[in-house]
């Protein structure tokens, strides 16, 4: 199994709402979100020690009284199917651990075969904008917004519990783009806005650009929710 794993948090309160969990971080996007965090394992993955994972097999069995399962992060980790990815989880699985995905949704046949081999029991799919010809304009690269239509309806259509969210970012997002999204994402189960947090972007400039005021967000929340009931926001 060539699965590299490059951050481990063993205890998580945050990364899956009502789970504690240990939170994975994998390499590597092929996204460019200028206000991506976690830039350096795109940029400089090698910079990272790799975790055994026989130290996180060792530290879930060891805390499986307490440990509700992993959060698979990072990067994105569909970019790994060629690696081991559903090896590892089928491993996760097999130890008894819930599995919560994260993922950019750019692979729709990588999630219907992580559907098909059950392997997964949450997904949150990050949308980075409207699904048209804007998405680029988040994700800072030629983008198929078929490719993500595809992943929202097969995410969907799972039967298995999700979120789909968005980092509402001001100078890339605003009221109408927000609206777009949830109109599109109509019946959703859930659907997340996220507030922006300035510190760290992989882009320096975004560092300079004030996060909207609550007050903001909760409009976006009233535009949101006759198409999704279960709007929430989330940092703010």
């Amino acid at each position: 199994m060539d699965l590299e794993i490059k951050g481990f948090i063993e205890t998580s309160f945050l990364d899956w709402d009502s789970k504690i969990v240990s939170t994975l971080y994998v390499a590597g996007c092929n996204f460019r979100c200028p206000f991506c965090h976690n830039f350096g394992l795109i940029e400089n993955p090698a910079s990272y020690e790799t975790v055994l994972l026989k130290d996180i097999f060792d530290f879930l069995l060891l805390h499986k009284d307490f440990i509700d399962g992993i959060c698979l992060t990072g990067g994105e980790p569909c970019l790994h199917k060629s690696k081991g990815l559903f090896e590892f989880l089928e491993q996760i699985k097999a130890l008894g651990f819930l599995v919560k995905l994260d993922t950019n949704g750019t692979d729709p046949e990588c999630l219907k075969k992580l559907i098909d081999k059950k392997l997964v029991d949450y997904f949150a799919m990050d949308i980075k904008g409207p699904i048209d010809e804007r998405y680029a304009k988040s994700s800072r690269v030629k983008t198929d917004p078929l490719k993500i239509a595809e992943s929202i309806k097969i995410i969907v259509k799972s039967k298995i519990p999700y979120e789909f969210r968005v980092t509402v970012v001001p100078t890339l997002l605003d009221n109408k783009d927000i609206y777009d999204i949830a109109k599109y994402l109509k019946g959703a189960q859930k659907f997340v806005l996220q507030q922006f947090v300035v510190d760290n972007c992989w882009d320096e400039s975004f560092r300079n650009v004030k996060p909207y005021p609550k007050e903001r967000l909760d409009e976006m929340l009233k535009l949101s929710k006759p198409f999704v009931a279960n709007t929430v926001i989330r940092g703010a």
